[in-house]
């Protein structure tokens, strides 16, 4: 009898358990079944490089660290003095994207649709952060390999994707 009681408990206290990370939210569900570390600023290294397509900017974040750990899904991609931050395509929330020791990801920011467009604003520096918590890193205009200034009107950038190709794809697919 006793063991019989026993083995109810545990199941039932396992099926708690497992109603628990069920009612959880999505992001709270999926940071306890992980349970990996978020990245420390000092294991990440960020870059950022103007594509052939001067409307289109590459970033990265590498994580140079021993273990796997997260960052945010959604990269934090300002311009200069400007208000406001790039805004992800496609729309989303935050959450936890898990990047493996040694590997680098990659997201598409395009700065501007059109660059002809009389609205659009020039900023000497793009700043990339790979979690809205941390500072991040500044590129000038001249880092990037872009010519003085970048344009800037309405700009978008992709989650993170494992491939450079992947994030133009996604971009391609959100923006045309």
């Amino acid at each position: 009898m006793r063991i019989r009681s026993f083995l109810t408990v545990s199941t039932a206290a396992a099926a708690g358990a497992a109603l628990l990370l069920t009612a959880a939210p999505q992001g709270l569900a999926a940071q306890l079944a992980a349970k990996t570390p978020v990245c420390k600023a000092k294991v990440l290294k960020l870059g950022a490089k103007q594509s052939k397509d001067a409307r289109v900017v590459h970033i990265s974040v590498k994580n140079t660290g021993t273990r796997t750990c997260t960052i945010d899904r959604l990269p934090v991609v300002t311009f200069g003095d400007l208000d406001g931050a790039a805004l992800p395509v496609p729309s989303g929330e935050s959450g936890p994207y898990k990047v493996g020791s040694g590997k680098t990801v990659y997201a598409a920011v395009r700065t501007i649709a059109d660059l002809k467009d009389p609205d659009a604003r020039r900023v000497g520096t793009i700043t990339v952060s790979a979690n809205p918590n941390l500072n991040g890193r500044t590129f000038t205009a001249k880092q990037l390999g872009a010519s003085k200034k970048v344009k800037v009107w309405e700009p978008v950038t992709t989650w993170w994707k494992p491939s450079k190709a992947a994030a133009d794809k996604a971009l391609k697919k959100e923006v045309g």
